[in-house]
């Protein structure tokens, strides 16, 4: 373990070196904006800061607040790992829970629409760019292409790993595929074309042969087998209107079976993998609520989180009550992730947002 650290430590400094050594410049797709990046709370909510900086070998840093978050994942087997996926600036990454951000340099100015990392090795860790999938095997110092979609107008949507196995590896395309690796992306096999943009693929953290995948616009399907077959959810949400219209799922770490549901008609509540729906219960009308990103407590099920274009609302008792903050930024809340050893902490994702 001591060498392992040391060796992520190594690389973290050579790397940081190597990229800030020079100038540091990015696109200006959100020039004006200073508030934007990753805010981070330790207080469930209460109070958010903005954490941006950027150090250099000046000992002047550098800030990637007018950055728009397209993606933000946490490496498993760290809490304080954390990889951003940017429009347009490409990857950044945290050792040390945000308080430092670093250039994956040799990804370029892309914008990056999903992130993995390996929950075996934290060095192995995917990217998503466009039609491609980019694998680096050394803390993100170097990458190679996994994967390529011979259409370039196919994007890349979703990612995943299985947890049991982290050799299978999930992909989700705008085409409609579910693509997966046995070989940690070496080799691909098409398991299913569910005929509309898949926008998220869910492993459950209880069992990795269920695996949820999220369409843009035709609703949410199951797989019990690791991908072999699937189950069409949308019969069960069809008192739901509007509920294929998709903007966000999530599984609970706290308590098996249970999944949320975010889409154009609001917040559903599932407990039986999705075999049943209700709803839960919001401040404003279904319609209103234009859902960006839940999250819930890895300790807690009751702890319901979700974030707006404006606003974010906490739940600590499973929806019956909220507690509602004016998000600290004139950017959206995009993304949400919660801190599984410490869940007072958080860390939002946010975008350029025009009222």
């Amino acid at each position: 373990m001591f060498k392992n650290k040391l060796f992520i430590s190594t690389l973290f400094i050579i790397s940081t070196l190597a990229v800030t050594g020079c100038s540091i410049t990015f696109k200006s797709s959100d020039e004006g904006f200073n508030d934007l990046g990753v805010y981070k709370t330790v207080s469930n909510g209460d109070v958010w800061s903005q954490h941006v900086l950027i150090p250099t070998i000046t000992g002047k840093p550098k800030t990637m607040g007018g950055i728009s978050v397209n993606s933000l994942e946490m490496d498993p087997s760290d809490n304080n790992a954390i990889y951003l996926g940017s429009k347009e600036n490409g990857l950044f990454y945290t050792y040390d829970g945000a308080k430092n951000w670093h250039i994956a340099s040799n990804l370029g100015q892309v914008t990056v629409n999903a992130i993995a990392v390996d929950n075996e090795s934290k060095c192995i860790i995917y990217a998503a760019i466009a039609n491609k999938v980019y694998k680096s095997t050394d803390c993100s110092r170097t990458w190679l292409q996994a994967y390529y979609d011979d259409n370039k107008s196919v994007t890349i949507n979703a990612m995943a790993i299985d947890h049991y196995n982290s050799a299978n590896v999930y992909i989700g395309t705008s085409r409609g595929e579910i693509i997966k690796s046995l070989d940690r992306g070496v080799s691909w096999q098409t398991l299913y074309r569910f005929k509309n943009s898949v926008k998220k693929i869910i492993i459950s953290p209880h069992d990795s042969r269920i695996i949820f995948v999220a369409t843009k616009q035709k609703g949410v399907f199951r797989s019990n087998d690791g991908g072999n077959s699937w189950v069409d959810l949308n019969e069960n949400l069809k008192d739901f209107k509007s509920s294929k219209s998709f903007n966000d799922l999530i599984t609970s770490s706290a308590q098996p079976n249970l999944i949320l549901l975010a889409t154009s008609y609001g917040l559903l509540k599932s407990e039986d993998n999705g075999d049943s729906w209700s709803k839960i219960e919001l401040i404003t009308p279904e319609k209103g609520a234009t859902i960006n990103a839940i999250a819930m407590s890895p300790k807690d099920a009751l702890e319901i989180y979700y974030v707006t274009n404006t606003t974010f609302y906490r739940s600590l008792d499973g929806g019956e009550n909220w507690i509602i903050k004016k998000l600290p930024t004139s950017g959206a809340g995009w993304k949400l992730l919660v801190d599984p050893e410490d869940t007072s902490i958080m860390y939002m994702g946010v975008k350029k947002y025009k009222k």
